[in-house]
This record gives C-alpha cells, structure tokens and sequence, in this order.
C-alpha cells in the first residue's frame, strides 16, 4: 500500500467560502504565527460560489471595517427596496411601511459573492494563509482516539473503472489540531460527521431550498443601479413555497433568480423552469426585453433556521457558516452569519492552541455563539419557516408578518414550531397530482438547461469514476420512475439525471460531467439512493461574476 504524504498545521479549513475564509483572517488577526491552511474543492476560490446576493454588511465591518475604502468595487449600495405578490397576469407592489422592519433591505449591499470570496482570500494571504484551490477533501482523518485529525485530499488520476491512469496521484494526508467545515450546504464531509458524532439527535432535518439563478445585461433604460426587487406568488401554487429575485449591480447587470424550497409536493415540479415561467411575468419580462443573458448557476441553500442546527462541535473540529444552517430564512441572507461564524471559532482556536491543547472539543464555541447575534437572529425567526411549510404561502406568510412584528415591539411567542419531515419525504405519488407542463423556451427570454450549461462553464473530466453514486441500481426505476415519474429529471438544474430506453426497457443515464454541485440531488431523492461525493478536485462550474 502507497503511503499518502502528509502535511502538518494549527488550523485546517475546508472550503473557501465566506465562514472558512473569515475565520482564517480573524486567526491571524489574533495571532500570527499558528498555521492555517485552506482547501477549495473550485478551480479557484470563488469557481463553486453562488448566491443572490443582497448582504448584510455586519460581519465584513467587523473582520476589515475598512473594506468600503479599500475595496469599493466589491459592493453596491441598495438605493431602492420592493416587494411584490404576483398572481398569473398582474402583481401588487407592498408598501414598504407594511413590512416588517427585519425585512427592509436599508443599509445592505448588493454584492457578487464570488468576488467578495476572491477578495477575502487574497486578504487571507496576504496575512500568511495557505490555499489551495483545486483540492477536493475526499475523506475526514480520524485518531486513535476517534477526533478528528484532518482530511485526505482525493486521489488524482483515476479513470471510470476505478482503474489508475497514467497521471495517478494519491491524494496527501493534512492533518490539524483543529479542523473547520466550512462546505455550504449539505456539505458531504460534513454529512460523514453528523453521523459519526450524531450530531444531529436533538435537531430537526435539515431544510432546504434550490435557487436558481441567472445574470443579464440589460438596456441602460431598464437599468436601475441598486435597485432590490422581491417577489412572492406566481408561478408557484398557494401548497409550494419559494420566491424570486431581482438585483441590479453595476454595468448595467441585472441578476434574477428563484429558490424553490425542496419540500414541495409535485414530483414533476423543476426549480429551473419555475425561473423561466418568472420571467414571462408582465411585471418582470419588461426589464429584459433585448437583454442579453451572460450567466447561469444553481445551488442548494440550508433554510431548517434554529430547530434544524446540528451539534457545531465535535472532537477536533466544527461545522461552520452554510455547513450548519445559519441562513436567516425570512431576511433571505446567511453571509454575514456564516461569516460571523467564522470569526467566532476564531478565539476559541487560538486559546486552545495557546493553552497546547489539540483535537479537543471546542466548548468555548458553543457558549459564545449562544450568547451571539446569529442565535439571536434564528432564535426571532424561528417559526417562520415551519409556518410557511404547514400553512401554505398565503396563511403562513400573514403568520411570518405578524410574528416578526410582534418580536419588532419586543413580544416573542413562547411557542416554536417543529418540522420534523425532511424534504425527501414529501413528494407525492405521480398518479395523484396534475402534472406540470412548462411551456417550450422561446431561446430569447427562456431557455432549456443544456443551453444554460455553456454558462456556467461546467468542466468535468470524463474518464473519472462518477460523483453521482447509487446506493441501489434499481431504485430509480422500480420507485422513482414507477412511483413519482422519475422527480430527479425534473429537479435537476443541470440535466444530469435521463430516463433513456436501453435495451427497450427504460434505464437511468447519469450525465456527471454536467454536474453543478448544487446537491439537490443528494437532497431530494425520494428513498435518498443518490449519494454525491467530491469529484476529481477542480471539476465542476467556474463561475464567474455570481
């Protein structure tokens, strides 16, 4: 057997989103001289970062309060906040006196987080911070007494017969005195670890949401720089929750997205014909009309709030940012709490590693971030997600108004809602809904998915052993195909999942190269048979401007 080569550190992070990088930064801003290194499983930092975004500047004015002067391109001020309810044909426009103030976007910035991201790691770097983008951490490392010891990078060089190639490499052993997950949401590793530590045994499932996403460049006249536009309603039904978004940054850019929370109903549902059918809307098509669209992309947001948070904290290591499930649902924003996060573990690392402790449990964590604002933030909206789930759109979003206003006038309800279904469980069979038909894309304002792929600058090395793994061959046939119409085909942002006849029976083609890491697939399989695992380090989207 090869022997793997290993690297030792203080700290090791795994993913270079905002919770892994902020808390790199706020280590050597404390102290200097421990080690940290950073894996990035993306091409380049940034490559695999997507998300709307409208940012709450709170964390970034602690971690660099100079950031607006030394980086001002990185973020446009919000001038000019909407809301809208949309049924088919006409939309109400929300007076923003009616909102309740946790929504209001004053003070927020518009922002493309892949750049924040970018410009974070260089921060990190330039305070003595490794990266290394383009390594996928394949396994977690554990020693004999059963902490966590660090991660395996995946081997390199390994053709789809599990044969090696050539170009074979084993992936090199880092091992850490403490390590951080920091993956986003339904991060692989960090799924290994709830298991492990049962970490999730006194938390509800994890919720989930898949937003969809594109960026356009608009006519100078349908351009309004700063200008935050949310909606609710059409094309969604009153039992299937989710919402859309319209950002306009700089450069006459405008991104449009919608997230689909995943514990809707319809197995022919797709979040990604749900965005084209958005923009047909007469109160949204206006704004692209001879537009042209520059990018696409797609990822999984965890949205479960306070009921569903695992355990952060385990012998050698935490669960950081989107790893964990700190998006604050009602405000749609979880940077700043992923970031904050981040900055939290910060201290607790440094003293332990000062006091010569390693691969302990990180107690002090988990006093500090009890006594946070992110706990504070989830623990005022907790019922609204499980409101929204159990009452519909309509009945649950009145409840959500009138219980963030009641916490604005400092009244909480004593009460917190469960929801104790995951989002695998909620399909219904095929037999027993009216199937969604979408409409054909006209290739001007809607578009089909393999279309979209040739923006995201999707890249896979096709002689690899498949990310996309089945725990059982017959399942999507003998249950997803028979029962529910094969969902996966549907839900699928990328095409990567396709009923195909072979050998005049029908079979599942799994199309891996398409893949873009969005997870919903691991997610939402009705009897959770797909398994996604880190491919070959570097494959994936190489997102640019998202």
């Amino acid at each position: 057997m090869q022997e793997r080569d290993v690297m030792e550190y203080d700290v090791l992070i795994i993913g270079a989103g905002p919770a892994g990088l902020s808390s790199a930064i706020a280590i050597k801003q404390l102290n200097p001289e421990i080690s940290v290194c950073i894996l990035e499983k993306g091409a380049q930092v940034g490559a695999h970062i997507l998300s709307g975004a409208v940012i709450d500047p709170i964390a970034l004015n602690q971690l660099i309060p100079d950031w607006q002067q030394r980086a001002p391109q990185l973020a446009t001020a919000v001038s000019q906040d909407e809301f809208f309810l949309l049924d088919e044909d006409t939309g109400i426009k929300i007076p923003q006196i009616l909102l309740p103030p946790q929504l209001h976007n004053d003070g927020c910035f518009i922002v493309k987080l892949g750049e924040v991201c970018a410009w974070l790691a260089s921060e990190a770097e330039n305070l003595g911070v490794e990266i290394y983008p383009g390594f996928a951490a394949a396994e977690v490392l554990y020693d004999d007494a059963g902490a966590v010891m660090g991660v395996a990078v995946g081997d390199m060089g390994i053709n789809k017969l599990g044969q090696h190639k050539a170009d074979y490499a084993l992936g090199m052993a880092i091992h850490a005195k403490y390590t951080l997950f920091c993956e986003g949401a339904r991060g692989s590793l960090a799924g290994d670890l709830e298991n492990k530590f049962a970490l999730r045994q006194d938390a509800d499932p994890q919720h989930f949401g898949l937003g969809v996403k594109e960026v356009w460049q608009v006519k100078p006249e349908q351009h309004h720089l700063g200008l935050v536009q949310h909606a609710q309603g059409w094309p969604l039904d009153n039992s299937t929750s989710g919402g859309a978004f319209i950002y306009h940054l700089p450069d006459h850019l405008v991104a449009i997205g919608y997230v689909v929370h995943l514990n809707y109903q319809n197995p022919t549902l797709s979040p990604f014909e749900e965005l084209q059918r958005f923009k047909t809307h007469p109160k949204i098509r206006g704004t692209f009309a001879g537009a042209k669209r520059i990018a696409y992309g797609a990822r999984a947001i965890a949205e479960g709030g306070l009921q569903s948070l695992p355990k952060m904290t385990f012998p050698g290591g935490i669960l950081l940012g989107c790893s964990a499930g700190l998006l604050n649902f009602p405000r749609i924003k979880g940077t700043h709490n992923a970031m904050l996060s981040g900055m939290l573990a910060a201290p607790a690392i440094v003293e332990a590693i000062a006091s010569d402790r390693q691969r302990d449990e990180l107690l002090a964590f988990n006093s500090a971030f009890a006594q946070s604002s992110i706990w504070q933030e989830l623990q005022q909206v907790r019922n609204i997600k499980p409101a929204i789930s159990k009452l519909g759109t309509l009945a649950g979003t009145m409840y959500a108004g009138a219980e963030l206003w009641l916490s604005k006038l400092g009244i909480n309800t004593p009460w917190t809602l469960r929801h104790s279904t995951p989002d695998n469980a909620t399909l219904k069979r095929l037999n027993s809904v009216a199937a969604i038909h979408y409409p054909k894309p006209d290739g001007v304002l809607t578009f089909n998915k393999l279309d979209s792929l040739m923006l995201a600058n999707v890249s896979h090395d096709h002689d690899q052993p498949s990310h996309l793994q089945l725990r059982d061959t017959l399942i999507p046939i003998t249950v997803n195909l028979a029962q529910y119409g094969s969902p996966e085909s549907h839900y699928c942002p990328a095409g990567v999942y396709e009923i195909i006849q072979h050998h005049d029976a029908p079979a599942l083609q799994i199309n891996a190269q398409n893949c873009l890491h969005c997870k919903t697939c691991d997610i939402k399989d009705p009897q959770q048979n797909i398994h996604w695992v880190p491919p070959e380090g570097g494959g994936g989207p190489l997102y640019t401007g998202m």
